[in-house]
């Protein structure tokens, strides 16, 4: 019988820029629940919604479009702080509070102890997983990822790239989806579907070019001399 190794050790978490392994998580129909009621929790509420998450907000106080969700139904709202019962049944926890060090070590802890993915906004030591800035029109998910080397550059990648997938687009991808669906049940040959699919994007292209700050090494140099060496 061949032995089993033992368990393997994982390096301490650090504050370095993470890679991180980029998938799609499925959290449709899965009890997902957010901490904090500020903008940050609006923009992870509002995509857990669109995937198909129930979601489930904690926090004494929320932004109005917050409230406006709550009224319709779409977020079961525990207006109160944070405690240990709030975790039951839940698949994902993002913790969008940034001003309270020792709840979200409190969340990190509870959740390693009940298996629960966790994302501890703007602390990668504390999360399981990070969150890519998005551009998703229509059927589109596109997401950008600095390795948090710079959260404020995929911001501003996402805030350019958004303009250019307008409605012609959706329509388009919406179209492309119909299309891929008539084939698979109309045309029995694999290869034959895959190269009706190709044709119907042969000629799409997508052009850009890219612009920095003038002088930008000459800047990020003086910033740096600002920043103290630990």
């Amino acid at each position: 019988m061949t032995s089993c190794a033992g368990p393997v050790e994982n390096s301490v978490k650090t504050n370095l820029p993470n890679p991180y392994f980029q998938v799609g998580l499925d959290v449709f129909d899965k009890v997902c629940l957010v901490g904090g009621g500020g903008s940050e929790a609006v923009e992870k509420t509002d995509r857990l919604l669109r995937a198909g998450g129930r979601l489930r907000l904690v926090s004494p106080a929320v932004d109005s479009q917050l409230k406006l969700r709550v009224t319709e139904n779409r977020i079961d709202y525990r207006a109160r702080e944070f405690c240990a019962a709030d975790l039951e049944g839940v698949f994902l926890v993002l913790n969008t509070v940034g001003h309270d060090p020792s709840l979200a070590e409190e969340i990190f802890e509870l959740t390693r102890q009940r298996k629960i993915l966790l994302n501890t906004y703007d602390q990668p030591q504390l999360s399981d997983l990070g969150m890519a800035a998005l551009v998703d029109p229509g059927h589109l998910r596109l997401s950008i990822s600095t390795s948090n080397a710079s959260p404020a550059l995929a911001r501003r990648l996402r805030q350019d790239l958004e303009p250019l997938f307008d409605a012609e687009f959706v329509e388009y991808l919406e179209r492309l989806a119909e299309l891929r669906r008539h084939l698979k049940a109309s045309e029995p040959e694999v290869a034959k579907r895959r190269a009706q699919l190709r044709s119907a994007v042969e000629g799409f292209r997508f052009h850009g070019e890219l612009r920095y700050p003038p002088d930008w090494r000459q800047r990020l140099a003086e910033l740096l001399t600002d920043v103290p060496i630990n």
